[in-house]
């Protein structure tokens, strides 16, 4: 909870001015709790029990005028107090909305769902609950402490009488609250792992219903249903903590007071001094305590933790393991550029379309450790520099980390990618398989080396010109609203129509097609699903003229069927092809496979890499479900 802290009283620092405007106004308002029980004192002694009512009288109505300014007081500081809520909210929501935009838009990343409950829910909850704290902590500094102050004046002995009870509530109280903290934690964990669930399974609906999954997704979620509601079981049993330092810190002091009052009569105390330490104690101290106890343990806690899940969520971290972040709190090393920032004239691909005979490898290429100056290449094509034809794209001594203190994603990697390559990228989660997509694209900068595409360096190219060299297809496709015709030519605005017909028909997107009454149909992008959208943005990357494509995991919601149909379509395409791989069967289409384990990359065929990699072993053994790998695969 230190970052909270620390968060927090930056943000009072910076609201140094409306917080002192605030606490003017507060000192108005504490101003019946100081002056309570001396006036009521006073009315009893000088004024009733003297047979002087009128002074009595008197001594009310200046309480009533306290009581007066101090309403007033009350109005002009919650007035303040939006002066001083509101800027933190504003600072808290901007943190929210940077840290989604560099995570969602970083190589290999997902959208965050759970950004829309950080911006919406938990932003909100922040914004209420630390106005609440501000008025419970400055109403008990201020009030409490001036029916303190109140008390000591009309009698030390008194005062020191109440304050063992009040001080052993409060201690009890603060004992409490780790328990209470942790409670509260796993509520709000509780309630966020219950809205990814949730919208989990509202975005993939349509998969689920295809796939018969209803039952498997409802209980799933129902289980996140039924944590939610133990934790808010559990953070609701401590009430009787709460209920007890109250009992401690603001009745026992009253029972105490009322059952040493003979006493303290007995030792020379007024009755008016009784009566108003009774009204300090009553007015003052306990709902003053009250409001404190109740205010901290139930706002104050949840400001406390979803602030802090807040603050986390929010800090980017380096280092490989989280490809395409940020280091923490700082924007990522090398911004990603857009992938397109508008329509361009299509250009026809450069090369032939006939590709070298899949299987003759390129020489000493069966799973050689890629060190400096050694390359992935078609066959036919040497390492960089030589050749009749610049190679679709090619990394020369690229180095690049998240980070200037983090360990290199790659480091010196030479890669030449001719006509006619189709390599799979595989590897381990954070390895940096669509780090190395980003870099081929353009969307990443390397802290050393070059990427060349099509022969030119890609550092000063622009987006448009980007776009006629290569096309990525990430994760996450993009679908807009308008005509299915419209998206499939977003990249080839003048693609002739029978081409679209050809493309649809061999990337396996007809029976969307139908389904939307033709190309002309309208597409909601809310009501495709996940594998849809996927189909919609290979067609289009399809119909691109650019000769490089790359797929980054880019067929993950399609079954292995439509998978392998939108990967041999691909295959067949004029120019380069780069897949990072998100099944085995993507490795064995492939020409030559690239494996990305933090070491020394490894490229090889299928085969090769089995015999050389224990890493690639260790994968081809996971994506089998960890049966054996059949002969057919192994001798393939």
């Amino acid at each position: 909870m230190s970052g909270v802290v620390r968060f927090t009283a930056a943000a009072l620092r910076r609201r140094a001015r409306p917080l002192g405007r605030l606490a003017g106004w507060s000192a108005a308002e504490a101003l019946p709790a100081l002056l309570a029980g001396q006036l009521t004192a006073r009315a009893v002694d000088d004024g009733f029990l003297a047979g002087r009512p009128g002074t009595g009288l008197a001594w009310l109505a200046v309480l009533a005028v306290a009581v007066a300014v101090g309403a007033v007081g009350t109005n002009r500081a919650y007035a303040r107090l939006g002066d001083v809520v509101e800027p933190f909210r504003d600072e808290l929501a901007e943190r929210v909305v940077t840290g989604a935009l560099h995570r969602s838009t970083a190589a290999g990343a997902r959208p965050e769902t759970a950004a829309v409950a950080r911006l919406t829910h938990q932003v909100e909850i922040v914004r209420d609950t630390f106005a609440g704290l501000v008025m419970v902590v400055r109403g008990f500094l201020f009030i409490a402490g001036a029916a303190l102050l109140g008390l000591l004046s009309l009698t030390p002995v008194v005062a020191g009488v109440v304050a063992v009870p009040l001080v052993a509530g409060l201690v009890l109280f603060a004992a409490a609250l780790p328990a209470m903290v942790g409670r509260q934690r796993d509520y709000v964990r509780a309630d966020e792992r219950l809205g990814e669930a949730a919208g989990a399974a509202f975005a993939g609906h349509r998969d689920v219903v295809a796939c018969g999954a209803q039952q498997i997704v409802a209980d799933r979620v129902g289980r996140q249903v039924g944590r939610q509601a133990e934790a808010e079981h559990a953070l609701a049993r401590m009430a009787a903590l709460r209920s007890l330092s109250l009992s401690v810190g603001g009745w026992l002091p009253l029972a105490v007071l009322l059952l040493a009052a003979p006493w303290l009569v007995r030792r020379g105390l007024t009755a008016g001094a009784v009566l108003g330490a009774l009204v300090y104690v009553a007015t003052g101290l306990q709902p003053a305590l009250h409001a404190l106890v109740q205010g901290v343990a139930g706002g104050g806690l949840r400001f406390a933790v979803t602030l802090d899940r807040i603050l986390h969520a929010t800090t980017l971290p380096t280092g490989p393991a989280t490809a395409g972040r940020a280091g923490a709190g700082s924007p990522p090393t090398a911004p990603p550029r857009p992938a397109l920032a508008e329509p361009f004239t299509p250009q026809p691909a450069a090369g032939a379309s006939v590709r070298p005979d899949a299987g003759t490898p390129s020489p000493g290429s069966a799973g050689a450790p890629l060190a400096s100056g050694a390359a992935v290449t078609g066959s036919g094509v040497g390492p960089p520099g030589t050749g009749t034809a610049p190679a679709r794209a090619e990394l020369r001594g690229v180095t690049f980390r998240y980070g200037p203190r983090a360990r290199p994603v790659l480091d010196g990697f030479d890669l030449t990618l001719p006509d006619g390559a189709h390599l799979a990228v595989v590897g381990p989660s954070g390895a940096g398989k669509s780090t190395l997509a980003g870099l081929l694209a353009g969307l990443l900068a390397p802290q050393a080396g070059t990427v060349l595409l099509g022969g030119t360096p890609v550092g000063a190219a622009e987006p448009a010109a980007l776009a006629r060299h290569r096309v990525l297809i990430p994760q996450e496709a993009y679908v807009f609203a308008g005509t299915l015709l419209d998206n499939l030519r977003y990249l080839r605005p003048d693609a002739p129509r029978n081409q679209v017909d050809a493309a649809v028909q061999r990337l396996g997107l007809l029976p969307l097609v139908r389904r939307l009454g033709g190309l002309t149909g309208t597409v909601h992008p809310t009501a495709l699903s996940a594998g849809e959208r996927q189909l919609v943005a290979a067609v289009r990357a399809y119909l691109s003229p650019a000769p490089l494509a790359i797929l980054d995991e880019a067929t993950c919601h399609l079954d292995p069927v439509a998978e392998a149909t939108v990967e041999d379509a691909f295959g067949t395409r004029p120019g380069a092809l780069v897949v990072v791989a998100h099944r085995i069967s993507s490795a064995l289409r492939a020409r030559q496979v690239l494996i990305l384990d933090g070491g020394r990359p490894l490229r090889g065929r299928h085969d090769d890499l089995l015999a050389r990699s224990a890493t690639y072993r260790e994968l081809v053994g996971h994506w089998q479900g960890g049966d054996p790998v059949p002969a057919e695969l192994t001798n393939s």
